[in-house]
């Protein structure tokens, strides 16, 4: 295959002398990481700039966008992107109007007039595309004189139409600021050695038109934050290589720790509030969403690029102010990539994206990785390559023949191929990011998130005709992975799943209007009590106070995470609307064979509905085991849902495919009809166990419900020598094993001879707390604790937290 496709390709078969000399030429490349690292010594803001530092950065930026001289014969997985780089630029350029009249169209799929933003910037992606191919060495279109032709007249009919101070925006501001600029920045840097100067000139002046401050949203005369800041940056850093501006670099690197503003909105610094980067490792963006895997994706892509192009120039940026981007590879990002794919926790209303997977969120996100890597410190290059060539080989995907562009790919196969470089494994334990009322938990073979909301976080991501049902997301929806299962939430089940019943929520059943078609609102909530604790990165809990959006439905939700299990209670359940059901299950399986589905050893067959009265356990085949702990109401499903993509998302440049889909459904809920006032459900999750294992738990239980009302959750597990406490306080609680003086979070775990204690407050409004609570055994010495916290190891054991300014983190303490 090799030796056809090169011979193809170039016209004569690759020598193994060839192969070996170009993959040494490859790895320097990887290992250089940038050309022309003798770069000129600053100059300062102003003043002339040697022409070679504009041109060295251009060919830093067209080297990265096409993989540089050479790519072509580098390794069969380029030579093979390569070809479908010619082939999708030979159906742009076929399907074009190589002399578009004064306002028209260039494709006929993608009417423009209105002016549609949208079709304005996919316009300028598929003239990229095939001045990409045009640039790349190896591609049909390699230099060829026509495609050359037809590019410099569609660039130059496109600021004459479309994109010039006398065009009037329209739509959403992020294509006129954003989306254009940067795909007009890469455009003007490829095409540069034929463009016209007028041409460049007037799209340049375009682009100082419509974002003249990289500072700034000029839509809405507001502060430019997180992802958006970073793109206008890089889009302004074009600009200026481009133009040979020193002026506009300046002002794009000056802008990533906004000078201007005093670093109120700096990259290169953590947030207390708003868009941006927490110390914690929390991303939030439209102020108070969950969205690494999505904006905060995109701000590390863009981040990225700009501290490579920058680096060694006479712009370059100073190492001691990039630290919070550097430590968000692992805080931010790491724990929520299970085998290279980022949770649906944290991707917003991207779920609801067919061509955007958590799959592709975790590769461009090892993408933008990989390319700081050369960019850094060794002690952070050798744990970024660790984690990447992690992530790449756990995909379940093909990476190699999905990179986004070839020195994306080139990059990774040197990486993949490095055997002096050890894979990171997918760790084991207990991640929680308090601001942003997440977590992650995994055993072995599996992992789980919870997505919870409150007063401070959104109930979920939707607008712009995305996610149009993503109404209860945020009311503990929870996401089981399995290391076999890899594509569970990706493999067309947010079209199919059925947005009432999404696992681990209690949601109404009252039929909902979709989200809306234009904006991004953000939903809020009105519980206080939102979050959970965590000890020694190894166990943790979740919890939320929930009152649904339609307010017909509350209730006390809580979930507590051991190595080989969750278990899951609820209390206080109250529901004034047409019913409600609590969701334990809705697992997707392809059209087929149905899953072996059975409760309390019964098998369910396909298309049937069960009614339940106090089950004792399930089973789902390969997925779980679950346990019910107490005598409750429930149901099992097992049968076909269909959708469409188009029904989800209908956004003007990510709507999906009309197609219907179909998967069969595995659905295990607890029932709570109109009426109900005060009802109660604890369960336990066994991920991967047998059904035997399952039945064994079922009736010899270790998890002991101490206490499920309106006022507190209380657990007890025994585990061999190990023995578990965990306690969730909606308020104050003056009985019972576990008490405080107010709202609180308690995970104590100990075995003979010591115990380890966790305490939070996920009200984020506590002070002062005192917490009593009973152990199995009597400890007598205090061996370490948060400066926060002072330890009493009588009976009961009493602890005494200042909590305030403490935004839900965990303290802990140590006795023996």
């Amino acid at each position: 295959m090799w030796e056809a496709l090169m011979e193809r390709r170039f016209g004569k078969p690759l020598t193994r002398r060839d192969a070996l000399i170009l993959g040494t030429a490859a790895s320097l490349a990887i290992a250089v990481g940038t050309p022309d690292d003798a770069a000129a010594a600053p100059l300062g803001h102003g003043g002339l700039q040697p022409s070679s530092d504009f041109d060295a950065l251009r060919d830093r930026w067209t080297t990265h966008l096409t993989g540089g001289a050479g790519i072509g014969l580098a390794s069969v997985a380029i030579a093979t992107k390569i070809d479908e780089l010619s082939r999708s630029a030979a159906r742009h350029y076929d399907t074009a109007d190589h002399s578009p009249a004064s306002g028209g169209d260039i494709w006929p799929d993608l009417p423009m007039q209105g002016p549609a933003p949208a079709a304005v910037t996919t316009t300028y992606r598929r003239i990229l595309t095939v001045a990409t191919a045009w640039s790349t060495p190896g591609a049909a279109q390699y230099h060829a004189h026509d495609v050359e032709r037809a590019l410099v007249t569609w660039y130059r009919h496109m600021t004459d139409s479309w994109y010039n101070p006398s065009t009037p925006p329209s739509g959403n501001w992020w294509f006129w600021e954003i989306g254009i600029p940067r795909v007009l920045g890469d455009l003007t840097l490829l095409l540069a050695p034929v463009l016209p100067q007028d041409d460049a000139e007037r799209a340049v002046g375009a682009l100082r038109h419509f974002t003249p401050d990289p500072n700034r949203i000029e839509a809405s005369d507001r502060p430019a934050t997180g992802a958006n800041r970073a793109d206008k940056c890089l889009a302004c850093l074009l600009r200026g290589i481009a133009a040979r501006s020193a002026d506009d670099i300046a002002a794009a690197r000056d802008a990533l720790s906004d000078s201007a503003g005093g670093g109120a909105n700096s990259l290169f610094a953590y947030v207390t509030s708003g868009d941006g980067f927490y110390s914690d490792g929390s991303y939030l963006h439209h102020e108070r969403l969950p969205q690494a895997g999505t904006y905060g994706k995109s701000a590390l892509a863009a981040l990225a690029p700009s501290v490579m192009l920058l680096d060694g120039s006479p712009w370059d940026l100073p190492r001691t102010t990039l630290r919070p981007l550097l430590d968000s590879v692992e805080r931010t990002f790491a724990p929520f990539l299970w085998n290279g794919r980022m949770m649906e926790t944290v991707r917003g209303r991207a779920v609801a994206r067919q061509h955007e997977t958590g799959q592709r969120d975790g590769w461009d996100t090892v993408e933008a990785v990989m390319l700081l890597a050369g960019h850094v410190d060794r002690s952070y290059r050798e744990t970024y390559l660790g984690l990447a060539k992690g992530w790449l080989e756990r995909s379940s995907g093909n990476y190699l023949a999905s990179a986004t562009t070839l020195s994306d790919l080139k990059r990774a196969e040197a990486l993949l191929g490095d055997h002096h470089i050890a894979p990171a494994p997918e760790p084991l334990g207990h991640v929680r990011t308090p601001y942003q009322e997440r977590m992650a938990h995994r055993g072995a073979g599996w992992a789980y998130s919870v997505a919870t909301s409150s007063a401070r976080i959104g109930r979920y991501g939707w607008g712009n005709g995305e996610n149009r049902y993503g109404w209860h997301q945020g009311d503990g929806a929870a996401y089981l992975y399995l290391d076999d299962d890899n594509d569970q939430f990706a493999d067309d089940y947010w079209p199919t799943v059925d947005p009432y019943r999404l696992p681990g929520t209690t949601a109404s059943i009252a039929r909902r209007i979709p989200g809306p078609d234009a904006g991004t609102p953000v939903p809020r909530a009105d519980n206080v009590w939102g979050g959970g604790v965590s000890l020694a990165g190894r166990w943790g809990t979740a919890g939320m106070n929930l009152t649904n959006e339609l307010g017909d439905v509350r209730g006390k939700k809580s979930w507590f995470l051991l190595e080989d299990g969750v278990v899951a209670i609820g209390s206080g359940i109250i529901v004034t609307g047409p019913g409600a059901e609590t969701t334990i299950e809705n697992r997707a399986f392809r059209p087929g064979p149905a899953p072996g589905f059975v409760v309390d050893g019964s098998p369910l067959g396909t298309g049937e509905r069960r009614e339940l009265d106090a089950p004792a356990w399930a089973h789902l085949d390969g997925v779980a085991g679950y346990v019910f702990l107490g005598d409750y109401a429930a149901r099992a499903v097992l049968g076909d849902r269909s959708g469409s993509w188009r029904d989800i998302n209908s956004g003007p440049d990510t709507a999906g495919s009309t197609d219907t889909r179909t998967r069969t459904y595995a659905t295990l809920s607890l029932v709570h009809p109109s009426g109900t006032g005060g009802d109660r459900y604890a369960y336990v999750i066994l991920p991967r166990a047998s059904a035997a294992q399952t039945r064994a738990h079922a009736m010899d239980s270790p998890v002991q419900v101490l206490r499920k009302d309106p006022l507190a959750h209380v657990v007890r597990v025994q585990r061999e020598d190990r023995w578990y406490l965990f306690a969730h306080l909606w308020e104050a609680v003056d009985d019972g094993p576990v008490r405080a003086d107010g709202p609180c979070a308690l995970l104590v775990t100990g075995s003979s001879d010591e115990a380890r204690i966790a305490v939070s407050d996920p009200t984020c409004s506590v002070s002062r707390l005192v917490i009593r609570f009973e152990v199995p055994q009597r400890y007598d010495r205090v061996a370490w604790s948060s400066s926060r916290l002072q330890v009493g190891t009588g009976d009961p054991m009493t602890v005494a937290a200042d909590l305030a300014g403490s935004r839900g983190a965990s303290f802990t303490a140590r006795v023996v």
